[in-house]
Order: structure tokens, then sequence, then C-alpha cells
């Protein structure tokens, strides 16, 4: 069974699809995709049903992330009962989160800040409002938690043996 991570930010146009975007290719590559399902979603409803921000886009692309196809959709309580993990981005965040989340499910909420050491404690800064390079830092932050996050999952699983084979054998 798949590990469902919702990734959660303000508006879900820069931080979360990002991150949706990159555990989903990284996923991909190390062999995990069947072992990940990845979404992102916003506290607030301000974007709702708009591609991420162009700069987003553009900033992944370069980096071989192609996040054109999502669409920002609003965090719901049903998230809590749909998702395994839900990662808050920052710190208020999470702090939101933990408002909205019934305490059957306080277990699933996660701060992006505890996949990785490189990312300070208040979490991944919002770039919305920043340059080229604070989109660029963004994308680095996301990647080593998006890293973090697949050493959780853990390796591979080995396919079974073929049927009629005996495990040692050729």
């Amino acid at each position: 069974m798949a590990r469902r991570i919702v990734f959660v930010c303000t508006g879900n146009i820069c931080r979360s699809p990002t991150a949706q975007g990159v555990l989903h290719k990284l996923a991909t590559a190390h062999g995990l995709a069947g072992r990940v399902e990845v979404a992102s979603a916003g506290l607030q409803d301000w974007h709702a049903g708009a591609p991420p921000d162009a700069r987003s886009t553009e900033h992944a692309l370069r980096r071989g992330y192609d996040i054109a196809g999502q669409r920002a959709r609003h965090f719901t309580p049903l998230d809590f009962e749909h998702f395994d993990q839900v990662i808050a981005m920052d710190a208020g965040h999470h702090d939101q989160l933990r408002r909205l989340c019934p305490p059957r499910h306080a277990h699933k909420l996660r701060r992006a800040a505890d996949f990785s050491d490189r990312v300070p404690a208040g979490g991944v800064p919002d770039p919305y409002y920043g340059d080229a390079n604070e989109f660029e830092a963004v994308l680095d932050l996301i990647e080593a938690i998006c890293q973090g996050v697949l050493a959780e999952v853990g390796p591979p699983r080995e396919p079974p043996p073929a049927a009629g084979r005996i495990a040692g054998r050729k």
C-alpha cells in the first residue's frame, strides 16, 4: 500500500505544488512510485483551480520537475482522513493545521523541517514576494525535504522470486 502524503502551504501555488512535483519525480527515479501517493493543498482557497505560480513552474522545470499540470486546491478536514502524512511547509502552516486536526489524526501532522537539517526551524520561506534566487533556494530546501521523506519510505522492495523458482537457484 502506498503512503499517501500531502504537502500544505498557504495558497497551493508555490511551495506545496513544487514539493508535490519534486517528491513525485524523485520517488519515480528511486523506484518508489508505487509506494508514494503525493498531493498538495493550500490553507487558503484564494487560488483554487489555478495553476502553480509561473515562477515556481519555470524554476522547477529548469531542474526537470514539471508541475504545470497541477491545480491549486483548498485543504479540507477530510484530508486528515485520506492522507497518512500531512506535511506543513512552515511553522505557521503547522500551527493552523494543528488547530484543524482531529486528535485521532495528530500523529499524521509533520513539519517540512522534520525531514532535513538544511531546513530552518521556521520551515520553507514563501518565495512569492521574492526574486529568482528565493525560488531557487526554496527548490534546494524542497529537494532536501523530499530526500528525507523518501528515506522514511525506505528502499524499493525486492520483487518476489519468479513463480516456480526456488530462491538461491538459477
